[in-house]
């Protein structure tokens, strides 16, 4: 085993044997850590993987970890060593201050005897536990801070040079997560820009030649209707074979934008790998139940699946929810696909940006309808009902 990797892992079976009566348990737990990093797990439980492994590994009683947004707050503070019912007395996500904030600007580690009696502490609320001894190591892929880990209260004496070094492969691995949920949205985007252009591309191609001969011949048609109506009759002839070959070519690039996957996997099977795909890369928790068993026409499993999207997108970009579930059923000759979240609800106001428009004409284009519930308290639910055969 490498240095200082080894050495590290070494110190710990020799010094804390306590755990669980056995020398394997910190193995396990920083086993545990790094191998979240490369299952198949969502970015919210690798992060909490890693902030638990560090607080027991560490022996202390507390350990979070922030991930911050760039509104003075946190898009992410994992903790452990605190319940529930505590949490939710302590109120709203800390702000980015004291030495929270101070470890997402200087990419050094903070190992203090006494927190409390650092300069540049400020202030915690009164159901917030009392932090003494710390140690906090920011999170970095190099040349940006990522976020940071806080470990408070050691069991047994203050933190040492080996809990250092420790917390920061613990670090390190927080980092390969972080790192891998941006490629992921970086890779998404560069997709959908290069999907839009290559419809650009076949749009010109395909259809914007005939749409262009179409005008001449109609502006030529308009200039001879009177002077010679029987050669405006034939340019209108014209105008009609052009105007059905766009409608078929325009057809034709319409369905290979179609997601290859729908056509050969099938809109249940489709739609499950998107909901797990986004359940491994975002912090939400993301659910998908189906007890539809046949196929849909081509156009109707579109329609659902490109709906179904555009929620799940709106759901985890603009509700900060923590749990989105998605089902699809059939009741009589009804298929209806719902997304449901447990977030902030949809602000009136804020409407127009959310793409509910576009949803709505692709409800209809199917014969279908889309509903929408929300309130601040219970969440946004969208339910799609579309014809089933």
């Amino acid at each position: 085993m490498s240095s200082p990797f080894g050495a590290i892992c070494r110190a710990l079976l020799r010094t804390r044997q306590y755990y669980c009566g056995t020398m394997s348990a910190p193995f396990e737990e920083l086993s545990a850590a790094v191998l979240a990093v490369s299952r198949h797990l969502s970015v919210r439980e690798v992060l909490q993987t890693i902030v638990t492994a560090a607080r027991g590994l560490l022996n202390c009683e507390y350990a979070a970890l922030g991930v911050p947004d760039d509104q003075g707050g946190f898009a992410e503070f994992v903790v452990d060593g605190v319940s529930d019912e505590q949490w939710e007395r302590i109120g709203p996500l800390p702000r980015q201050h004291g030495l929270l904030g101070a470890m997402l600007h200087d990419a050094k580690p903070e190992r203090l005897p006494d927190l409390r009696k650092d300069p540049r502490f400020g202030w915690w609320p009164a159901a917030h536990p009392v932090l003494k001894d710390f140690l906090g190591m920011p999170i970095t892929d190099g040349t940006e801070i990522l976020g940071a880990l806080y470990l408070a209260n050691r069991r047994d004496g203050e933190f040492t040079d080996a809990d250092e070094r420790l917390l920061a492969v613990l670090a390190a691995h927080a980092a390969i997560a972080l790192t891998n949920a941006r490629l992921y949205e970086h890779s998404r985007e560069l997709t959908l820009l290069e999907e839009r252009q290559r419809v650009a591309r076949e749009l010109h191609d395909a259809v914007a030649q005939k749409l262009f001969s179409l005008r001449l011949l109609t502006e030529a048609a308009a200039a001879l209707v009177r002077r010679d109506p029987a050669q405006a009759e034939a340019e209108l002839a014209e105008i009609r074979i052009l105007a059905g070959q766009a409608a078929d070519e325009l057809s034709q690039v319409v369905a290979e934008l179609r997601p290859r996957e729908l056509a050969d996997s099938g809109l249940v099977e489709t739609l499950r790998r998107r909901v797990e795909l986004l359940d491994r890369v975002h912090a939400a928790s993301v659910h998908f139940v189906s007890s539809l068993q046949n196929r849909l026409p081509a156009k109707v499993e579109e329609a659902v699946l490109r709906v179904a999207e555009e929620a799940l997108h709106n759901a985890l970009r603009h509700s900060g929810a923590t749990i989105i579930e998605v089902s699809l059923g059939n009741t009589g000759d009804r298929v209806i696909c719902e997304v449901k979240d447990n977030g902030a609800g949809i602000d009136p106001a804020g409407q127009q940006g959310l793409g509910l428009a576009s949803m709505r004409e692709r409800a209809a284009r199917v014969k279908g309808t889309l509903g929408v519930v929300s309130t601040a308290a219970a969440g946004t639910t969208v339910t799609l009902v579309v014809p089933g055969g």
